[in-house]
């Protein structure tokens, strides 16, 4: 149990050290003021969407630590039998880092106001985040074919329900990114209006690829080692 913890908290001090990053520990009270803002000394505070986002993610990235702390305390039991990592996962985590990318470049053109490379990156973005949901599909269905069915054994069961419960996260991300795809194609619309919500998309693609890539070590045995080499420094 301690070393579960230990792990988890490895986790969580990622996730701060990383949403610390994203300004999230920063004093509404300390921002600058208009007049500041105007002569270009200070930045802006980060508007109420973007922190209710924040809250959100805390929110997530909670509910996940709790299910891996019960994916560690329950492959004590003698049930437990460990399934293999199908292949197509790693084809997956590629197509999903690649549309983090993707996304992080549309970020990128926002800010420098280049509409003409915005659109292409929010499409690439949107249809890699897509591929990657029905690649997880598919890997379900060949676990499904292999024999590797949800109520065989609790390894499996846990696998089903965090690739389930991630892609149901995908997949609302799938809808926010494919409206701001939609408004980037608009007339009159402009880099700075989209500015805010490209913003937004990337930074809930980043943290759900640092989910998966948590996810992904846990199922191909990684976190195990990590635990038993904490075990061994704790013993």
């Amino acid at each position: 149990m301690n070393v579960t913890l230990l792990f988890l908290a490895v986790i969580g001090a990622i996730i701060a050290w990383w949403m610390a990053g994203q300004r999230l520990t920063s004093k509404p009270w300390l921002e600058a003021s208009p007049v500041q803002t105007a002569t270009g000394l200070e930045g802006p505070p980060a508007p109420a969407i973007k922190i209710g986002l924040y809250v959100f993610l805390g929110v997530v990235g909670a509910l996940f630590s709790l299910f891996i702390s019960a994916y560690f305390m329950r492959m004590a039991s003698s049930d437990w039998w460990g399934m293999p990592v199908p292949w197509l996962l790693w084809v997956n985590t590629a197509l999903l880092a690649a549309s983090s990318a993707a996304l992080q470049w549309a970020k990128s053109e926002a800010r420098h106001g280049r509409m003409e490379n915005l659109r292409p990156a929010l499409v690439a973005g949107l249809l890699l985040a897509a591929l990657f949901l029905a690649g997880q599909i598919q890997a379900w269905r060949d676990l499904n074919a292999a024999g590797y069915v949800l109520a065989d054994n609790p390894a499996n069961s846990f696998f089903y329900i965090l690739t389930g419960l991630h892609g149901l996260h995908i997949l609302g991300g799938l809808v926010v990114t494919g409206r701001t795809t939609v408004r980037a194609f608009a007339a009159d619309i402009s880099p700075a209006r989209l500015r805010l919500s490209v913003d937004l998309c990337t930074l809930y693609s980043h943290f759900m690829l640092a989910v998966w890539l948590i996810l992904f070590a846990l199922f191909a045995g990684w976190a195990n080692d990590f635990v038993d080499l904490c075990r061994q420094l704790l013993s």
